[in-house]
């Protein structure tokens, strides 16, 4: 064979060899390496989206508690108020003078009964100088008497203007309130959304004088399907949504007890947690706002389940690789509905079961494997 003919033979063998297809582990006798993931017991949390709003548990009309001209209002609609700042305030002329009157009704009230306490004391020195005369001719015995009648009545008179006094002082404590209530202030921390009176009106006791609301004490508010209330348990927690990246905690405040006829819904009150909200004023919280609820499908219970890529499926169901004793064995399971990446169990498997997810596909019963040890189940995907 002359050179060249080597040389070509060469290269068939060479290319022979390159584009020989490579002996898989098995038929070399070595042992397949599989990823596992355990059967775990974990909460069910599968869930349902419920639109739902802000609510403020506090809102609500301000108004007048006592009557007058109104001479001043101080805020107007939009302004941030704090518990205890003046809103409005009433004319003190008419109230003040009130005041003065009920105050001067008092002294003459104490003054009659110092009158009539004086006059007391004389019946009654009138009527231990006739007990004096008993023995004597001088003593009438109905003089006596009368005098005796005498006493009884100013004992009467004195009561009567002692009552007085404490109605002359009642009527005063009412109006130094009428004074007190003269300025209106809000009753907690809020902002003011509309006003309703100005200066140089008149108002009676229970006119709306302001709405404001507290939009620092909001919570949510949902129409939950019927069928869904028996998950929401008072404090069990769920996620409300305010926007892409604005997910918070929610905890069940109350479900209340009313079922709407038409849409078969109960509303259930949410108390989130909006500390982190409140403070960003690039996108404020408002009442009414739009937000989703994560609503639970059902009540709070633990399931067993399974990594979804442990799942093959053969024939009419499925069958999940087990790894026991360095050796991948075959189980028939029987599944329910998932889980975000993972099947709930309803029979063949049980808590704590390494499965196979990877490295499965080509399995067969009894066959030897190695456990990848680096492999963590949240990376079986």
């Amino acid at each position: 064979m002359n050179l060249t003919a080597r040389a070509v033979l060469g290269l068939a063998l060479g290319f022979t060899v390159l584009l020989a297809p490579e002996a898989p582990a098995q038929a070399q006798g070595g042992p397949s390496t599989v990823f596992v993931d355990p059967v775990i017991d974990e909460p069910l949390t599968q869930t349902s989206p419920v639109l739902g709003r802000l609510v403020a548990r506090q809102r609500g009309v301000v108004a007048a508690l006592t009557r007058g001209p109104v001479s001043e209002v101080t805020v107007d609609a939009g302004d941030r108020v704090a518990a205890g700042d003046i809103i409005l305030r009433i004319a003190l002329d008419r109230i003040s003078q009130t005041r003065n009157l009920s105050a001067a009704q008092v002294d003459l009230a104490r003054a009659r009964v110092a009158t009539a306490k004086a006059e007391l004391e004389l019946a009654n020195l009138e009527l231990v100088r006739l007990e004096r005369l008993r023995q004597s001719a001088a003593f009438s015995q109905a003089r006596y008497d009368d005098q005796a009648k005498a006493v009884q009545t100013k004992i009467s008179e004195v009561g009567e203007a002692e009552a007085a006094v404490a109605a002359a002082i009642a009527d005063l404590r009412i109006a130094e309130i009428d004074v007190r209530l003269a300025e209106v202030r809000a009753p907690y921390d809020g902002v003011i959304i509309e006003r309703h009176t100005q200066r140089g009106a008149y108002v009676n006791v229970g006119d709306p004088v302001v709405t404001m609301i507290n939009d620092q004490d909001l919570e949510v508010a949902a129409e939950v399907p019927s069928n869904r209330i028996a998950g929401l348990l008072p404090g069990r927690s769920v996620r409300v949504s305010f926007g892409p990246d604005r997910t918070v905690d929610a905890f069940v405040r109350a479900v209340i007890p009313e079922e709407n006829g038409l849409t078969r819904t109960r509303s259930v009150r949410f108390t989130p947690a909006l500390d982190e909200l409140l403070g960003n004023s690039d996108q404020p919280l408002a009442a009414n706002q739009s937000v989703t609820v994560q609503v639970p499908v059902s009540t709070l219970r633990n399931v067993i389940s399974v990594h979804k890529d442990a799942v093959i499926p053969r024939g009419a169901g499925n069958i999940v690789f087990v790894a026991e004793d360095g050796k991948a064995q075959p189980r028939p399971v029987k599944l329910g509905g998932a889980v975000g990446a993972r099947f709930i169990v309803l029979d063949g498997l049980k808590v704590g079961d390494l499965t196979i997810v990877r490295g499965n596909e080509r399995l067969r019963p009894g066959q030897d494997i190695t456990i990848n040890s680096a492999t963590e189940a949240g990376n079986a995907s």
